[in-house]
């Protein structure tokens, strides 16, 4: 692989300035940067309201190595790079959700791009510390700001912007609250750079992108953690990719339908696949056990909240027990089961 350079740009919103990776869609050597790197830097300020330009250069991707994410080679090609198992807080980096690549002898597809565009950078580095292909794929899981703010990096990179079908309205009606409340949690420093971009393609059922002898088949899902659910498997290593499908350590997230999200879990786990990564826990699990426990603590609070509807609890009496007794191992489960036997309840209460 020849010496790759990137242009990295101080740039300003306000007084507050940061250095960012400004990725283009074709491997550079030195001097191609710097003939380059004047319009990328005109273009991105252009197009970003407020930002100013406080000077660029071009650096060598092996002396930006320490900016790169940390990503584990799980089979020959495929990359992962595994979030905190924590909620994005006050104080963090907002760096929570599994993401990924996988490279075939043609092209790369990226598979889900983090919380930030400092996030996405990241993993845009860590790509290029293994291969000079272009990016031609970035493929989002689902609509939720820890797996989709970092987008803008990849499209930058050339990608082409894929998810469900469902998933372009998704994000457009949220994108100014995903941004407000990642600002308010995470801060105007970390989020530095980041804006909301939609997909450029979307799969109704399933479609197969070919990165060149390797083929990877996307198939979308009804409404199950969300309405917008994707997988992505690898047919090379027999691994499936599951988004916030399925969940380990961190506890399952319902903002979609607990029926949908148990239905599909349950066809899943009679799917012949060796492998899944989950969209949050840092770990390659066996299949099916690696769903399991998603699948089991959905079945679980079903029953539960079944059961406060067929008693008569309103909603304000069932929350407080709900789910008491299925934390487990769960972690971050008081953020989050309450809200799951919300959502539960008031789907179920009209079955």
């Amino acid at each position: 692989m020849m010496p790759l350079f990137e242009i990295v740009a101080s740039l300003c919103l306000g007084p507050l300035c940061a250095d960012h990776v400004l990725p283009v869609p074709v491997a550079m050597t030195r001097a191609q940067c710097e003939i380059a790197a004047p319009d990328v830097v005109a273009r991105w300020t252009k197009t970003r309201a407020g930002y100013t330009n406080n000077g660029y250069r071009c650096e060598a991707v092996a002396a930006l190595q320490d900016r790169a994410a940390e990503v584990v080679e799980i089979s020959p090609g495929q990359f992962v790079h595994f979030g905190q198992v924590a909620d994005v807080t006050p104080g963090g980096n907002g760096d929570v959700a599994n993401t990924g690549f996988i490279i075939g002898a043609d092209a790369v597809a990226v598979i889900d791009a983090g919380t930030t565009r400092f996030t996405g950078e990241a993993l845009y580095l860590a790509i290029r510390q293994q291969t000079d292909l272009p990016i031609r794929w970035l493929i989002l899981t689902h609509m939720h700001p820890d797996h989709i703010l970092g987008a803008d990096v990849f499209a930058e990179a050339g990608a082409t912007v894929i998810g469900s079908a469902q998933l372009k309205t998704a994000i457009a009606i949220r994108a100014e609250s995903y941004v407000a409340n990642m600002q308010r949690l995470l801060g105007e420093k970390v989020m530095h750079g980041t804006r909301v971009i939609l997909p450029d393609q979307g799969i109704r059922d399933t479609q197969q992108i070919d990165l060149g002898a390797r083929a990877l088949r996307l198939q979308a899902y009804p409404t199950a953690h969300t309405n917008n659910d994707l997988s992505v498997y690898d047919a090379t290593s027999d691994t499936l990719w599951t988004g916030d499908l399925v969940f380990l350590q961190h506890v399952p997230a319902l903002d979609g339908s607990i029926n949908g999200w148990i239905t599909v879990l349950e066809a899943l786990a009679k799917t012949p696949v060796t492998a899944i990564i989950p969209g949050h826990g840092r770990l390659v699990a066996k299949h099916p056990d690696g769903l399991m426990p998603t699948l089991e603590y959905l079945r679980a609070l079903r029953r539960e909240v079944r059961a406060a509807l067929t008693n008569g609890e309103s909603l304000q009496t069932a929350i407080r027990h709900l789910g008491d007794d299925l934390q487990g191992d769960w972690r971050m489960f008081d953020a989050f089961n309450a809200r799951n036997a919300t959502n539960a309840y008031v789907e179920l209460e009209w079955e």
